[in-house]
């Protein structure tokens, strides 16, 4: 049976191998890397999932920020990756290791932003792109897979940038 983890119990080497085998070794030129570049993910909203002595999947949650056109800024937590171990995958466990790291994220109150695939986490988890159409990032992004979710999601026009010294 897999065992849900605080991810720091996990060597950071064997989360970077299982990245790579779900995502490929390309991976870090995606835009969401350009979004967490200096800093750390949050450890209390990023998990593993291990079986025994093997690395199923893991999550991490990441700090970012929004800063407003008009001078405003809002902290934000970048839900992601979310990687599972390509031989598990379909078995469920990326949802439930999105479901560990959103359940702590709301019981925190944190706004929250992903890139992904809207009908899933639209339907599963209540993201949507309805405030992030005037969001900049710095890389290329498919606008209809840029969402949020969260009480005070800022709904303006504004860029994301890495929220390099602040606790979720």
């Amino acid at each position: 049976m897999a065992e849900m983890v605080a991810i720091e119990r996990v060597a950071a080497a064997d989360v970077e191998a299982l990245l790579d085998r779900a995502f490929g070794a390309d991976r870090r030129a995606r835009t969401a890397y350009r979004l967490r570049a200096g800093t750390a993910p949050l450890s209390e909203l990023s998990f593993a999932l291990v079986e025994g002595e093997t690395l199923l999947g893991t999550i991490q949650c990441w700090p970012v920020r929004f800063v407003g056109d008009d001078g405003g800024e809002v902290p934000l937590v970048l839900v992601g990756p979310v990687a599972v171990a390509p031989e598990r995958q379909q078995a469920g466990f990326g949802r439930r290791l999105t479901a560990a790291a959103l359940a702590a994220a709301d019981s925190r109150g944190l706004n929250l932003m992903l890139i992904g695939d809207p009908d899933y986490y639209g339907r599963f988890f209540g993201f949507s792109a309805a405030a992030t159409g005037g969001w900049r990032l710095p890389g290329p992004v498919e606008r209809h897979r840029l969402l949020a979710r969260g009480a005070g999601v800022p709904c303006g026009t504004g860029a994301i940038a890495p929220r390099v010294s602040a606790a979720a």
